[in-house]
């Protein structure tokens, strides 16, 4: 498992560099507030679909929810892309024992209130306009080890460029106030599923 490490200089480049470049290549970023207490950590569980996707909930951490940046990413990934483990990413490999640790530290994480955890449930890549999203089992293991002392917050992210030359990212969050609903990875994937249909229908009901 590979772990965050802190170096302030490269943090403070990379911090600029994100968020620099969604600017950059986005016209716009546009999220809905949603309701978050300081008192608790955040897991932030979204769909996966880029290489734009810890990008953007990077950004949205920066300016909606105000934590410690976290975000678990294939041990293949954080070996090819080095600066992301100065960036609050730690590794997960679905092929080994070390699976558990990677999963152990997750639920740690969340039990400091100034945390927050960006999980991508599917585990890999699918289109941004799939019908369904499927969970993989993992999550529930982090979830019952952090002992319901964060906030779950879906996000469901669609980009289309409309009539602008850049895409614009439109975040579809929701905030649950009671994690302990969930007892099986099931159900949280049915109540994941049932937001990520709704923000479907609401990106494509969007006219100029």
């Amino acid at each position: 498992m590979i772990r965050p490490q802190k170096n302030s200089l490269i943090h403070w480049f990379f911090h600029h560099y994100i968020l620099w470049i969604v600017r950059r290549n986005f016209h716009k970023v546009k999220f809905e507030p949603a309701a978050i207490a300081k008192d608790k950590a955040v897991l932030l569980l979204t769909n996966h679909f880029s290489w734009w996707d810890g990008f953007l909930m990077y950004h949205l951490n920066h300016r909606l929810l105000g934590k410690k940046f976290h975000v678990m990413i294939l041990e293949d990934t954080a070996r090819q892309v080095s600066f992301f483990k100065y960036m609050g990413a730690f590794s997960v490999n679905k092929n080994s024992k070390d699976m558990m640790a990677s999963l152990d530290y997750a639920a740690g994480l969340l039990n400091d209130p100034q945390n927050m955890v960006l999980i991508f449930p599917q585990g890999k890549l699918y289109s941004n306009f799939t019908d369904q999203v499927v969970f993989q089992k993992g999550l529930m293991k982090i979830i019952s080890g952090a002992q319901n002392n964060f906030q779950l917050l879906f996000a469901a992210t669609f980009i289309e460029h409309l009539q602008y030359k850049k895409p614009s990212a439109n975040v579809y969050l929701k905030t649950i106030t009671d994690n302990l609903t969930y007892k099986s990875i099931d159900e949280l994937a049915a109540a994941y599923q049932q937001h990520y249909s709704s923000a479907k229908e609401l990106q494509t009901e969007i006219a100029l």
